[in-house]
């Protein structure tokens, strides 16, 4: 069984995925790390339910995050990163020295890179009159959304998609494609 550390901002909501997947042992993993840049993000509460260690590691808090991170990582044997909504840009000390897989909502290479994440990706593809769109997992580096594509799956846009229903659609699709991509990379 693997170790993962699951790294997210906010709700990271393909947690509750792969938790629910680990205990039907449809993947082989063990959550046995979270770790946050935000003191607020609901991910911790979620954590601390299911008592799983948690931490908060962001520069406020420490002088030298990615060691913080590695030593965090090592002391929990991580073997893998999942990044859940993760929003800080990940060094290529962590990158070089861990598989790190992050899910995008969009099929990359479009719409990825800096300051594409979450609504605005959405936007930008509703704004382009794209008939498509979708999901990426991939492995990261030390670039935006450039890692290897590990697995792609995608959606229609409807003609009256808005931000809220592409969005719905797409994190939908994104626990199928994560479960997938996981069971395809941890072997």
């Amino acid at each position: 069984m693997d170790n993962i550390a699951i790294f997210a901002s906010h709700n990271g909501s393909i947690f509750d995925t792969l938790y629910e997947a680990s205990l039907k042992k449809e993947l082989f993993i063990n959550i046995s790390l979270i770790i946050s840049n935000n003191q607020n993000a609901p991910i911790l509460e979620k954590a601390k339910e299911k008592a799983i260690p948690h931490f908060v590691v962001n520069d406020k808090l420490y002088n030298d995050v990615d060691l913080t991170l590695v030593n965090l990582l090592e002391e929990y044997n991580c073997n893998y990163i999942i990044l859940a909504g993760y929003m800080k840009k990940i060094s290529p000390k962590l990158a070089n020295q861990y598989l790190i897989i992050n899910s995008h909502p969009a099929l990359l290479p479009k719409y990825g890179g800096n300051g594409m994440y979450g609504r605005f990706v959405h936007e930008a593809v509703i704004k382009n009159g794209e008939k498509i769109s979708g999901v990426t997992i991939h492995k990261v580096n030390e670039n935006y959304d450039e890692g290897e594509i590990l697995c792609q799956k995608t959606i229609q846009v409807d003609e009256n998609e808005t931000v809220e229903t592409l969005e719905n659609k797409v994190k939908e699709l994104e626990k199928i494609a994560m479960v997938e991509a996981l069971k395809l990379c941890l072997k």
